[in-house]
């Protein structure tokens, strides 16, 4: 195909949407060259030689009759060593090179390779020549950081023999290290490779989500768990907390590598996260966090179009880490602006809106992003599987949950955070709201919690669920009478519930103990808590006065049990619950 062929002219242009005719040779969601400055666009509608292209630069200054160049591939991600601890925008532009380029404002037209050429890897081959591989097979390793090897795999869709294989030293990712014999040909492999971003990369087999997502936080471990290669959203308001919540997500949960994809968030929310990660300490190795992530930052004042692309790209580079075998967690900021985003850019290409005015294709666009997550078989040789976690953040207007977004994202992921603005007021984090949340991972994962934590784990949590909902019910009595009001067994309840409440759902993200509570910590908790609770239920029916019960010493070491060292929490437990049963009997030869 001739370069003249793929060259065209612009003839419209429509914010960051241009219309170009000429371009014959040209296929869907080919990366093109727009304008005497090479802005970076993508056709994303063809009919004949007419293409429409999405900008992903401010096109304030183009011209009708300016050339559009088709470049013939599609929009890729470069992957390889030196992606952790990097910053992107949203097409995979590293901010520090290009920041050094153009100084503290991104220039337009203005290119960086996303992986450095010259820095050098030192690489251990872990093949022989003569060995057979398939794709997503480990020829090598590299220590990326220092908590992260970086796997040297074969191309997914590459399988043959390794004629030749470099020997342990240093290299350069664009120098070849080995070559392999398909049958088709000798094909020479490098460190890095590339991976178009639309196009999922394959996998052997997805797997039921039967192991969760452990993030250490009490709320969602025991009441709404995430499963590994689950999704989940996080939906809220301005100011209940989502970006706190995404940072504890990022620096607790089990996964090896995250990627922090900030999509459309405003530039001082963005700026946050760029601070707060670089200083943000790793709990399992004490190096820093952004030793095992990847941020792409992607703000409100950056062209629309590359919000799209953003989302893509953090994916395929969680794949990609997937398919060295690693478990990635995924934390997308905000899907809310994503949404905004393509209703812009389908209100510039003139089509039918749905309701709000977003595109009627919504829904699809958002389950396209998201079923991309799972706990997976991989395609190599060996029987390895990896995973990749979701959340991603809603920001409805208002707190509205009933806008499209919140809905269409309701109906494709399996856990529903919704944080609530009245708690966030109340200084409860994390601001979920227990009544309006709810996990469908609950019966897939039971069977782990039982074998590894303890046999009646499902059923507590029920327990306390039901607790919380009665004591909901009582409010409106409660807000009537007082209540000192109710009967005995009504006011053990309340306080029950409101023991489940402040020292169990809440917890302080800078408490250095609190930050992280461990599943066995949060069983013996709940546990401790409802035996508490069906004590002051048999202490009513004793007639023992429920003021007597609400006094006792041990209800405070129940408060207190959150600041216990997740070391050595058993000991102190067991002494308080000996405490509880002796306070408890004290007051029944007292009572009767």
């Amino acid at each position: 195909m001739s370069n003249k062929q793929q060259e065209g002219k612009i003839i419209r242009i429509s914010g960051p949407v241009i219309e170009a005719d000429g371009m014959r040779g040209a296929k869907m969601y080919d990366v093109v060259r727009v304008g005497g400055e090479n802005l970076i666009g993508e056709i994303i509608r063809l009919n004949e030689d007419n293409a429409i292209i999405q900008v992903y630069e401010d096109t304030n200054g183009l011209r009708p009759g300016e050339m559009v160049i088709s470049t013939g591939m599609p929009l890729s991600v470069e992957l390889g060593p030196g992606l952790l601890a990097n910053i992107y925008d949203g097409i995979q532009r590293p901010l520090p090179a290009i920041q050094e380029k153009t100084g503290e404002f991104i220039a337009r037209g203005v290119e960086a390779p996303a992986i450095d050429r010259k820095k050098k890897w030192y690489f251990k081959p872990t093949v022989k020549a003569g060995e057979k591989v398939n794709g997503c097979d480990v020829i090598g390793e590299v220590q990326e950081t220092s908590i992260i090897t970086h796997r040297i795999i074969v191309p997914p869709e590459l399988s043959g023999k390794i004629l030749t294989i470099e020997k342990e030293g240093d290299y350069t990712v664009e120098e070849d290290i080995a070559v392999v014999s398909n049958g088709g040909g000798d094909v020479k492999l490098q460190m890095m490779q590339r991976w178009p971003v639309r196009k999922p990369r394959p996998v052997a087999k997805k797997y039921d989500p039967t192991l969760p997502l452990i993030t250490g936080q009490r709320i969602i471990d025991t009441f709404f768990p995430v499963a590994k290669g689950g999704t989940a959203a996080i939906p809220g308001g301005f100011g209940t907390g989502k970006t706190v919540m995404l940072h504890q997500l990022a620096k607790w949960s089990d996964a090896q590598v995250v990627i922090y994809v900030g999509c459309g968030e405003r530039g001082n929310e963005m700026t946050d996260v760029l601070r707060e990660f670089p200083k943000l300490e790793d709990p399992k190795s004490g190096e820093p966090l952004m030793n095992r992530t990847v941020l792409i930052a992607n703000t409100s004042n950056m062209p629309v179009a590359a919000r799209d692309a953003s989302v893509y790209t953090g994916i395929t580079i969680a794949e990609y880490y997937r398919d060295m075998g690693y478990d990635v967690a995924l934390m997308a900021d905000s899907t809310s602006r994503l949404a905004e985003a393509m209703r812009e850019i389908s209100g510039r290409l003139e089509e039918m809106p749905g309701e709000e005015g977003y595109p009627a294709y919504l829904a699809s666009r958002l389950a396209e992003f998201y079923e991309r997550a799972g706990r997976v078989k991989l395609i190599c040789s060996k029987d390895k599987e990896g995973s990749i976690s979701v959340i991603g953040a809603v920001s409805p207007p208002g707190g509205d949950f009933s806008e499209p977004v919140a809905q269409n994202t309701l109906r494709i992921v399996k856990v529903f955070w919704a944080l609530d603005a009245d708690l966030a007021d109340r200084r409860h984090f994390p601001s979920i709201n227990w009544l309006k949340s709810y996990s469908l991972y609950l019966n897939e994962i039971q069977s782990w919690w039982k074998k590894e934590i303890g046999e009646g784990w499902l059923k507590l949590r029920n327990k306390a669920m039901a607790l919380l909902q009665k004591e909901s019910e009582l409010q409106e009595i409660v807000k009537l009478v007082g209540p000192d009001a109710l009967p005995p067994k009504e006011r053990g309840l309340l306080e029950g519930a409101r023991m489940i409440r402040e020292d169990f759902l809440q917890q302080s993200a800078f408490h250095e103990v609190d930050t992280f509570c461990p599943g066995k910590k949060q069983y013996e908790m709940l546990r401790l808590i409802l035996k508490y609770f069906d004590k002051t239920q048999e202490a009513a029916n004793k007639n023992i006065h429920i003021d007597d019960v609400i006094n006792m010493n041990s209800r405070e070491n129940l408060a207190r049990m959150k600041n216990v060292s997740n070391k050595l929490f058993d000991k102190k437990f067991q002494e308080t619950e000996k405490d509880l049963d002796k306070e408890f009997s004290l007051l029944e030869k007292g009572g009767s």
